[in-house]
């Protein structure tokens, strides 16, 4: 949870871009919600929209735009991914700030390849993220400082799986056969069992229940990916 008791009034320069934003913030935790909310206002920012359903969002982005997005990578309804697809789907310049607790390196470099403009700790306290939303809105990239120190003392490369391998993954979960997932995918046989062996290379699998547990553990699929 963010260490808001440490928050320290913002500066004129910010309070004034503050006060002409619109943020939608969305948490699976009301107090987060609430809390995040009465800071905001407190920083000259008004127009605040909070959501504990990612979905009440999703339902919301033909008719509504927000400035900026703080969102929880980790909501139970709508995979945090595919929020951050959706949201961009409906508006392609949304500046999306993900504020979460999870601090696993395989993770991180999976949002930084979604292109959010920002990625802060929940144990970041609110004067960070006062300078995240302000860097956002004039058109930067912010990164927390403990994910910074995290990249400076991580040296291994991790290579990701692509999207069309997430997807094979999702398919795989499902107990497709190389075949049918070749059919829904209007690929080749081939080209998926290439993405097979690249999954099992990149994640380190040695066998087909391996690669599942490591997907889970590196959060590239869920439980809800298991469902037929």
């Amino acid at each position: 949870m963010n260490v808001w008791y440490n928050f320290a009034p913002v500066n004129e320069s910010q309070k004034y871009l503050l006060q002409s934003l619109s943020v939608a913030i969305v948490d699976d935790h009301a107090l987060i919600l609430e809390g995040f909310k009465s800071l905001m206002h407190g920083c000259g920012v008004d127009n605040v929209e909070i959501f504990i359903r990612a979905a009440d969002l999703v339902n919301m982005l033909p008719h509504r735009k927000f400035d900026v997005y703080i969102i929880d990578i980790g909501m139970p309804d709508i995979d945090g991914f595919e929020l951050i697809d959706k949201i961009r789907e409906a508006h392609p310049g949304a500046r999306i700030i993900v504020n979460t607790i999870h601090e696993e390196i395989w993770l991180l470099r999976r949002m930084l390849d979604k292109d959010v403009n920002a990625i802060m700790f929940k144990s970041t306290d609110f004067t960070q993220m006062v300078d995240a939303i302000t860097a956002v809105a004039n058109g930067e990239q912010y990164l927390c400082p403990g994910l910074k120190k995290k990249f400076s003392t991580y040296h291994h490369r991790i290579e990701h799986p692509s999207e069309r391998e997430i997807d094979i993954l999702k398919a795989l979960a499902r107990g497709y056969t190389s075949k049918e997932i070749a059919n829904m995918l209007y690929i080749s046989e081939n080209t998926v069992e290439t993405h097979r062996k690249r999954l099992f290379a990149k994640l380190g699998a040695r066998n087909i229940a391996d690669l599942m547990v490591k997907a889970v553990a590196r959060g590239y699929i869920n439980a809800s990916d298991f469902n037929q």
